[in-house]
C-alpha cells in the first residue's frame, strides 16, 4: 500500500471527476475518483493518508452524509466540499462536521490546490499526532499498578518523601519505582512524564477543525 498522500475526489459529475483527475496529476498529486460516497467507503483504508475533494449532492449518502459517516467512525481525513449549490446553512453544517473549507462552483484551479495542499499538512500533523498518542500509549501499558500509582503523584508534583508516606512505602523502594517509570516511558525528566501523561489522559481525536 502506498504511504503517499492521496486526494481522494468525490463527486457524480463525470466531467467533474475527470477535470480535478487531470489537475491534480498535473501537479504531482496522486489522486483517486468516485461517483458516490458509497463508492469510496467500499475502497477507502483509513490508514492511507490524503483528503477528500467533496460534493454536497449526491445519489445516495450526500457528502455531508459521508462527513459525519466519517466523524463517526472516528476518521479524522480533512475535507474540502465543493458544490454548485453552496448556501449558508450548508456551509456551516460542513464546518461543524469537520470540513476544512468551503468552495462554491466554479472555482479557481489555483485556490483549490491551495486549500488541498494545506489540507495535506493538516492530515500529517493528524496522524503524526496520532502515531505519538499510540506510542505513549504502549510505553504505560508497561506500567504495573504501583508503577502507575507512583507516576500519578510525580504529575501531581508531589515529591519522593510525600509518595513514600502516603503509599506506605519506604524513600528507596519509590526510588526503584520511579527509575522504572522513567525507563518504561523513555522519559528524561520530571516534565516529561507530565507531558505524556497529559498526551495520555487527553480525549480521542475529534474531525479535522478548519484551518487557522
Amino acid at each position: 500500500m502506498t504511504t503517499d498522500p492521496t486526494v481522494f475526489v468525490v463527486d457524480d459529475d463525470q466531467a467533474i471527476r475527470e477535470s480535478l483527475h487531470r489537475l491534480m496529476e498535473s501537479v504531482g498529486l496522486a489522486v483517486q475518483t468516485y461517483p458516490t460516497a458509497e463508492a469510496f467507503l467500499e475502497s477507502y483504508d483509513p490508514a492511507r493518508p490524503g483528503c477528500l475533494v467533496l460534493d454536497i449532492r449526491m445519489p445516495g449518502m450526500t457528502g455531508l452524509e459521508l462527513q459525519e459517516k466519517l466523524a463517526r467512525d472516528r476518521i479524522t481525513m480533512p475535507a474540502i466540499i465543493v458544490s454548485a449549490h453552496g448556501d449558508v446553512e450548508k456551509a456551516v453544517q460542513a464546518m461543524k462536521a469537520g470540513a476544512v473549507d468551503f468552495l462554491k462552483k466554479p472555482f479557481r484551479a489555483e485556490v483549490l490546490l491551495d486549500r488541498i495542499r494545506q489540507a495535506l499538512d493538516l492530515d500529517a500533523r493528524i496522524r503524526r499526532k496520532a502515531a505519538e498518542r499510540a506510542e505513549i500509549a504502549a510505553r504505560f501499558d508497561l506500567l504495573t499498578p504501583r508503577e502507575s500509582e507512583v507516576l500519578a503523584l510525580l504529575v501531581d508534583g508531589k515529591a519522593p518523601k510525600e509518595i513514600a508516606f502516603k503509599l506506605g512505602l519506604s524513600r528507596k523502594t519509590v526510588d526503584v519505582h520511579r527509575g522504572h517509570v522513567m525507563t518504561k516511558l523513555r522519559a528524561d525528566s520530571v516534565v516529561d512524564l507530565v507531558r505524556m501523561a497529559q498526551i495520555h489522559a487527553a480525549a480521542e481525536p475529534t474531525a479535522a477543525s478548519k484551518f487557522p
